[in-house]
């Protein structure tokens, strides 16, 4: 029988794609070819037309110059007139020749120009020539009579109306061409429509035919799988193709498919089965004898044999757990080692081994009628984290599919898990039997010490053997355990991270702290030289500007502390000094304060102090003072008018809390401060007492501010056994209560207290403690010298100033030059090697610390190295207030020490001292 010959879809295609295209062609030569002759009349009106246009206008500008010129000249009697008359007299005939010649198929047209030639003509015979001709004689009397009849005139007018008559005649022209192009355009499209459609209907024709001849095939396909789908996969169908096409070809590969899902079904429906079917399983042997049973059952495999890897004095060794079609006990061998006959090959190579070619020596199958050899026999190692734990035979009458080997193998992918958590859950219940045995043990032996002291010192003894031995068996479990060792190697990243981050943290303080001190220097000491007004040039309201100035800056140290002192309360490095405080005071003490505040608001300040305050408090003055300058800071930067109160009461006993009772003081106090302000909004109550938060990005932007106060305070009112409550309202107000109790018996517990939450109890997590930056507040004393008259000890004095700010330098220059002492100044550390290489000696050397080039320890260095200079006294000053400073800066070679913002009297005490010694 021939084949039958194949017509694939492609080619079915192609062909109607080829008639198309053909189709196509010949109506693109036809329309190219109209085109064509559209685009050739339409060049020639383009061309043709416009050119007439063209040298017309030209023609009349021609004799417009001419007529200009003739006036012009007539008038002035200037020859230059005589150019363009010139000029247009020798052009204009070429210009109307070319014209002439441009209308040669048109002779009315030409006829209309020889008149307008010949008026032309005539304008310049009757009136343009002679009126030159008599101007350049002189003639005025006969130009005067020629212009009282202007002949030129009527020349003139009969040429204007001569144009406009020929150039009407050529827009109609025109217009007559463009109509004709338009009517040879439409009838070009309605052919381009018909030819359009004639291809349409040719296309439609064809794609019918082609479309037929495939989705009928198509749908038969279709129909066959629905009917296999419909069969939820039961069905056993298979599609049938009559055409030899493509759709064969999907006929074929869907049959394929269909037999691949059937398999992949059967794969994972058993793989399903095998996983569900040991789950719950709590020993080895149960788990064995279920997983052969069923995986017998799923390859019709009908001899099989379960080995576990159990560890003695001889290495591994492999134990039969469980058999299937077991004849007495005598399905394989009991145990085996790794590497001994093929199975403990197969442990040891951890690879599956299939042999169909079964030896006739191997072990027979038993049935009720007899003996049967096997064909196949499957040996397959169950591996957990890449070791063997177990190792299964199986034996079957007829060769292990393909299939049937994929599905053990997948199986046995999760199974090395299952095993290793049923000998581990062994492990654990062996563990516990002998932890509940150990533990009776231990109730008995509890029992027999309370009455005999002797048997207790034995048994605690025991107890104590017990625990070492339970606390060993926890270290080889924690070393056996990966994922606690990748959690303590993370901790310990995470550890290190924390300990960089507190790092540059007080890093980070600490530059912020030299930035601020260092201009902050030059107005502590300029203010308070000013404030002592030695020559008495200043009037009292300028010493009082002085003593402004200078309390303004103190202020600002003691705000740029606070900053710092935030950074050590977070990291628990914080000081609180208790002591004395005088209530009976504080009134003044804001008053003075906040007065001048007032008034330059126009905010009315009102100090209310109930009777019953007592005069003496305990507590720290100085975060106290912070606290409440704090608070009123901000209350009179947020209101515009109205009144600040500061109300100061005694919480009476019957307000007070159980948790304010738990606190061991001589009584609690109440200082709310009140405005009349902007007010807070309820849902940002909490979030102002964070660190460098306010409560609307609008208000940093209208008042300023950090955000960094009410945190401040907060902080110091915990270390201080206290809190701050707030009471706001939108547009109404604010008003922040302190809650401080009286610590006459040292500081209260606040990690066991929350005043913030009443009656809850919170914990406090330990963290790794920060870096700590401390505030040097006072030089290295040296040694007294002896009692000596030192009232000029300043006097000529030769003192070198190291420092990169100008303003350090003018304010240390002017003090020290009041004493009499010679100043030298230099910027930087190579400055001052350079200047103590070429100038006198020096008596002292005040060297600051942060400098570009060379900083103020290398310049320590080298002085006391290269130069020698081991007595000279040198002091270092420094705005970065870092721990250990002091000791890095006696080991570069520094006599004492002082941190900026300088205390002049400070100062000359310890210059003194050295200058003395």
């Amino acid at each position: 029988m021939e084949k039958k010959m194949r017509f694939g879809i492609k080619s079915k295609i192609i062909i109607g794609y080829l008639i198309v295209i053909v189709c196509l062609f010949i109506a693109f030569i036809v329309l190219n070819s109209q085109i064509s002759s559209l685009q050739k009349e339409r060049n020639f009106i383009i061309d043709h037309d416009i050119e007439v246009h063209d040298l017309t206008n030209r023609i009349e500008k021609h004799l417009l110059d001419m007529e200009t010129g003739q006036r012009g000249y007539i008038i002035t009697g200037e020859a230059s007139y005589l150019e363009p008359y010139n000029s247009a007299a020798s052009s204009w005939e070429k210009d109307y020749n070319a014209l002439y010649q441009l209308l040669n198929n048109n002779p009315n047209q030409q006829e209309k120009l020889e008149k307008i030639k010949g008026s032309i003509q005539d304008w310049i015979e009757s009136a343009g020539e002679p009126t030159i001709a008599l101007k350049k004689e002189n003639n005025t009397k006969e130009l005067q009579q020629f212009f009282e009849k202007d002949p030129g005139r009527r020349y003139m007018d009969d040429i204007r109306s001569q144009f406009t008559s020929f150039r009407n005649v050529e827009k109609k022209s025109t217009e007559t061409r463009a109509t004709e192009l338009d009517e040879k355009n439409q009838k070009i499209k309605i052919g381009l429509y018909g030819l359009l459609l004639f291809v349409t209907l040719i296309s439609l024709a064809i794609a019918i035919v082609l479309s037929n001849s495939i989705v009928n095939t198509i749908k038969e396909v279709t129909q066959t799988i629905k009917q296999i789908t419909a069969a939820k996969g039961e069905s056993k169908g298979r599609i049938k193709v009559r055409s030899n096409d493509e759709i064969k070809d999907l006929g074929i590969a869907t049959n394929a498919l269909l037999e691949n899902i059937e398999e992949r079904n059967w794969l994972q429906t058993n793989i399903a089965h095998a996983v569900t079917m040991y789950q719950g399983i709590a020993s080895v042997d149960k788990l064995a004898e279920k997983f052969l049973f069923t995986v017998s059952e799923m390859t019709g495999a009908s001899f099989g044999a379960f080995y576990v890897r159990e560890e003695n004095d001889k290495g591994d060794l492999f134990v039969k757990q469980a058999a299937f079609a077991d004849r007495k006990g005598d399905a394989g061998r009991e145990s085996f080692l790794i590497g001994e006959g093929l199975i403990g090959q197969a442990a040891l190579e951890k690879r599956t081994l299939v042999i169909n070619d079964v030896p006739d020596t191997y072990q027979l199958i038993a049935s009720g009628l007899g003996d049967v050899k096997p064909k196949s026999i499957f040996i397959v190692p169950v591996l957990f984290e890449d070791e063997v734990i177990a190792v299964i035979e199986l034996a079957s009458l007829h060769e292990f599919t393909v299939l049937e080997q994929e599905l053990i193998s997948q199986v046995i992918e999760t199974f090395g898990l299952t095993i290793n958590g049923v000998i581990r859950r062994m492990e654990i219940a062996r563990l516990l039997k002998e932890s509940q045995a150990m533990t009776e043990e231990l109730q008995a032996q509890s029992e027999e010490l309370q009455t005999q002291s002797e048997e207790l010192q034995m048994q605690s003894e025991e107890l104590r053997m017990i625990n070492e031995q339970l606390e060993e068996r926890t270290k080889d479990a924690e070393e056996k355990s990966f994922e606690l060792e990748a959690a303590k190697e993370d901790l310990e990243e995470k550890a290190h991270q924390l300990e960089l981050n507190s790092q540059y943290k007080s890093e980070f303080l600490a530059n912020m702290s030299h930035e601020l001190r260092t201009p902050l220097n030059s107005i502590l000491i300029l203010s308070e030289m000013l404030e002592e007004n030695a020559a008495k040039t200043l009037s009292e309201d300028e010493e009082e500007y002085a003593r402004i100035i200078h309390s303004s800056g103190k202020d600002l140290l003691a705000l740029i502390n606070d900053i710092l002192d935030l950074s050590k309360v977070e990291s628990g490095k914080l000081d609180v000094l208790l002591a004395e405080m005088n209530m009976s005071e504080l009134p003044d003490q804001i008053e003075r304060n906040f007065s001048h505040v007032a008034e330059q608001k126009k905010v009315q300040l009102k100090i209310n102090k109930a009777q019953d305050v007592p005069d003496i408090i305990h507590t720290d003055e100085k975060r106290f003072q912070q606290i409440v300058k704090n608070l009123l800071s901000n209350a009179f930067k947020f209101t515009e008018s109205g009144s600040v109160t500061v109300s100061i009461q005694r919480v009476a006993d019957h307000r007070l809390t159980t948790a304010m009772r738990t606190v061991d003081t001589d009584c609690w106090l109440e200082i709310a401060v009140a405005d009349t302000g902007i007010g807070i909004p309820k849902e940002k109550h909490q979030l102002i007492f964070e660190a460098f938060q306010q409560a609307d990005g609008a208000t940093v932007r209208k008042y300023g501010g950090t955000g960094l106060g009410l945190s401040i305070c907060s902080e110091f009112a915990k270390l201080l056994g206290g809190w701050i409550s707030l009471s706001s309202e939108v547009g109404k107000g604010s008003t922040f209560t302190l809650y401080l109790p009286s610590l006459s018996n040292g500081l209260v517990d606040y990690e066991k207290v929350n005043f913030a939450y009443e009656e809850v109890a919170v914990s406090v997590e330990e963290a790794e403690p920060e870096a700590e930056i401390t505030e040097i507040d006072h030089p290295i004393q040296p040694v007294e010298p002896s009692l000596q008259d030192d009232e000029n000890v300043f006097q000529d004095k030769r003192v070198l100033i190291v420092d990169d700010d100008q303003r350090n330098i003018f304010a240390l220059k002017t003090a020290l030059a009041k004493q009499g002492m010679t100043i030298m100044t230099a910027h930087n550390g190579i400055e001052c090697l350079e200047m103590m290489k070429n100038s006198e000696p020096f008596d002292l050397i005040l060297m600051d610390i942060m400098m570009p080039q060379m900083d103020g320890y290398e310049a320590m260095q080298k002085i006391r190295g290269e130069l020698k200079l081991v007595d000279l006294p040198i002091i270092a000053l420094t705005a970065k207030a870092m721990k250990n400073d002091r000791e890095k800066c006696l080991e570069a070679g520094a006599s004492d020490y002082i941190s900026k913002p300088l205390d002049l009297n400070q100062l000359f005490s310890v210059m003194r001292v050295w200058l003395v010694n």
